[in-house]
C-alpha cells in the first residue's frame, strides 16, 4: 500500500474518495442504528447531571462568572458528553473489529492510512455534533439558554470530536480486548474530562492546580464550549483554539502513523 501511495497510480486515483466515503458512512450508520444508546442515552445522562448538580449545589453555589450555576454547568456537561461519545465511537469500532477478527475487512481494501483516519474521524465528529445538537436544543427549550457564539461552539465541538476520536483510534489500536479499553476509559479519559473544569471554574483552584489544569487539553475544549454558550471563559478563547488545533494535529499524526506501520494491526 505504501508503494502505491508513493507512485500515486492507484486504480482509484490519488485519493480513494469512494472508499473513504464508504468507511465514513459505515461508521455513521453504526451509531445511528442504535440511536437510543448512542444519541438518546447521552442526552438523558447530561440531563441527569444537570438536575443532580443543580439540586445539590445550585442553591448554595450562587453565580459563576456572572452566570447562574446551571448556565455555567450546561456547556461543560455538553462538551464532556461530546468527548466521551466521540472517543467511544472510534475505540469501540476498532476493538470490536479486532475481537471479532474482521479488522481485515478494513485493512485489505485499497485505503491509505490517511483515508482510514479520515473515515473513522468522520464518524466520531458526526456523532459528537449530533449529541451536541441534541443537548443544545434541550438547553434552549428547557433551560432557555441560547448559545452566545454558535460559531465558536461548533468549532470546539468539532475539535473535541476530532481530538477524542483520534484518541479513540489510538486506544482502539492499542487495546486487544475490552478490558484494556475499559482501563483506558476509566483511568485516562474519564479523569481528564472530569478534572478539566467541567463542573467548576478553575479560578477556585489553588494556583498550582490551576497551572496543572492548563496543561490538560480537555480544559480548553470545555472552556471554549463554555465561551460559545455563555460568552465567558477562564482562558483566552484564541489560546484555547491554538492549543486544541495543535493537539488535534499531533493526535491525528499518531493515529496515521499507527495505520501506516500496521502497529498492533498486522501479524
Amino acid at each position: 500500500m505504501a508503494q502505491v501511495e508513493q507512485i500515486g497510480t492507484r486504480r482509484f486515483g490519488r485519493v480513494n474518495w469512494l472508499g473513504m466515503y464508504t468507511l465514513a458512512h459505515r461508521e455513521i450508520r453504526r451509531f445511528v442504528a442504535v440511536w437510543t444508546q448512542t444519541l438518546l442515552a447521552p442526552l438523558v445522562t447530561a440531563g441527569l447531571f444537570l438536575l443532580i448538580f443543580n439540586l445539590a449545589i445550585g442553591p448554595m453555589r450562587g453565580d459563576v462568572n456572572g452566570m447562574p450555576f446551571v448556565a455555567f454547568l450546561a456547556p461543560g456537561i455538553l462538551m464532556m458528553t461530546v468527548m466521551q461519545n466521540a472517543f467511544a465511537n472510534t475505540s469501540s469500532s476498532l476493538v470490536i473489529s479486532k475481537v471479532q477478527g474482521n479488522i481485515v475487512d478494513t485493512l485489505m481494501p485499497p485505503l491509505s492510512a490517511t483515508e482510514m483516519v479520515v473515515g473513522y474521524l468522520a464518524g466520531a465528529v458526526t456523532r459528537g455534533v449530533f449529541v451536541a445538537s441534541a443537548i443544545t436544543l434541550a438547553m434552549i427549550l428547557v433551560l432557555g439558554i441560547v448559545p452566545a457564539h454558535i460559531g465558536w461552539l461548533l468549532v470546539f465541538v468539532t475539535l473535541g470530536g476530532g481530538i477524542l476520536g483520534g484518541l479513540g483510534i489510538i486506544a482502539g489500536i492499542f487495546a486487544n480486548k475490552f478490558d484494556h479499553m475499559a482501563a483506558i476509559t476509566n483511568f485516562v479519559i474519564t479523569p481528564l474530562s472530569f478534572l478539566s473544569g467541567t463542573f467548576y471554574s478553575i479560578e477556585i483552584l489553588p494556583p498550582a492546580m490551576q497551572v496543572v489544569t492548563r496543561f490538560n487539553p480537555m480544559f480548553y475544549l470545555i472552556d471554549g464550549a463554555r465561551y460559545g454558550v455563555i460568552g465567558a471563559s477562564d482562558a483566552n478563547v484564541w489560546v484555547g483554539l491554538a492549543v486544541c488545533t495543535a493537539v488535534f494535529a499531533a493526535i491525528v499524526f499518531a493515529a496515521w502513523r499507527m495505520f501506516k506501520t500496521g502497529y498492533r494491526l498486522k501479524p
